[in-house]
């Protein structure tokens, strides 16, 4: 049953993640008056120029955010088998707190060589709200697991 609560969930994640796609996960202003980025592209630096330079690519975030629509798209169709849905959802939720963890060591990365401190936005909440989601995802099949198993008991 695609229609199930644990779908929709699964596929908040993926809309979600689809927008770390699109724009600057993470904004930073530096006293000189330029901006660095965290994108999916990589660490930009937008001079006062409106110059967009790539100082390093960010091999590891950009996999974990193509991780996280695939491995959700891909979870929600395993409906018929909740045990691997279950799987997929843990799965899920470790690539999640793994961007997090990422995210965090960029921030510091970026604090401590160009001194930028960080502006704050609504694309920092998104790792969150799709841990969140997760995490509800995981809650709502492992709930169907139980009510199957108590009718299995009561034939």
């Amino acid at each position: 049953m695609i229609q199930r609560i644990q779908s929709v969930f699964l596929a908040l994640v993926t809309l979600l993640s689809l927008l770390l796609f699109t724009g600057s996960f993470l904004n930073f202003t530096e006293p000189t008056g330029s901006f660095i980025k965290i994108a999916f592209a990589g660490i930009m630096r937008q001079t006062a120029g409106l110059e967009l330079l790539i100082i390093q690519p960010a091999y590891t975030y950009s996999a974990l955010v193509l991780l996280i629509p695939l491995i959700s798209l891909v979870t929600i169709f395993f409906y018929r088998n909740r045990k691997f849905q279950m799987l997929f959802v843990i799965a899920l939720i470790i690539v999640i707190l793994s961007l997090i963890i990422v995210s965090v060591v960029y921030y510091s990365l970026i604090l401590e060589t160009y001194g930028a401190p960080l502006k704050p936005g609504f694309m920092m909440l998104i790792p969150l709200c799709m841990l969140i989601f997760s995490a509800l995802a995981y809650r709502s099949i492992k709930k169907d697991d139980e009510i199957v198993k108590s009718y299995d008991r009561l034939r």
